[in-house]
């Protein structure tokens, strides 16, 4: 089993002779006379990573297999690119991985749209309806790191002026409100439920 040691996004230029083994969705395959690349991605980023095969018909063999969205865990040598190879759109786009061993973690299904696209090319309801895809995106991923930064710095501020965040109960008795309360039942308890409360003002109060 290959064992990540290192973030797609984060290699750089510095890591070039370096044994790493990375792990992610297959976002673009191309082939270029023979030899395969692939953009393999995680949430850090983005790395190319490349199939020779001189260097291993076999595995050269299995990277046509390969298909959008798929995820493999690959281990290789990090090496940097000619000066005419470089890609300066990406972070990472001074150094390729050469692969040496590949582990093949799960397949997709065909895409209802591909992943890697612009947003505004996307019908909206496609979006809402595959959801788990949408959350791929990069500009989808931009926001959620946008929000966790914010969120972060929120939580950071108060607790330097010696806040608390206390967490209420999600689960609790039913309250005699207007809204229409959202009942779970209970296991241990048959017939009795517990409601998911509106707010968590009550239990705010009582703090």
């Amino acid at each position: 089993m290959i064992r990540r040691t290192a973030q797609c996004g984060a290699l750089t230029v510095n890591d070039a002779g370096r044994e790493v083994a990375v792990a992610g969705w297959v976002h673009r395959w191309r082939d270029h006379g023979g030899v395969v690349f692939i953009d393999l991605r995680d949430r850090s980023g983005i790395v190319q990573i490349v199939f020779r095969p001189e260097n291993d018909a076999d595995l050269h063999a299995r990277s046509h297999k390969l298909r959008s969205e798929y995820v493999i865990a690959v281990r290789g040598q990090v090496d940097k690119r000619s000066p005419e190879t470089v890609n300066p759109n990406l972070p990472t786009g001074e150094i390729e991985l050469v692969v040496t061993e590949m582990e093949l973690l799960n397949t997709a299904a065909n895409l209802p749209y591909p992943v890697h696209d612009p947003l505004e090319d996307q019908n909206e309801l496609n979006r809402l309806r595959f959801r788990y895809l949408d959350l791929r995106t990069e500009w989808m991923q931009d926001r959620l790191a946008a929000r966790h930064k914010v969120t972060r710095t929120i939580r950071r501020v108060l607790d330097e002026h010696g806040f608390w965040e206390v967490e209420t109960p999600v689960l609790s008795k039913s309250t005699p409100e207007g809204a229409r309360d959202f009942l779970v039942p209970s296991r241990l308890h048959p017939t009795e439920f517990y409601a998911l409360p509106q707010s968590p003002q009550l239990y705010k109060q009582l703090l």
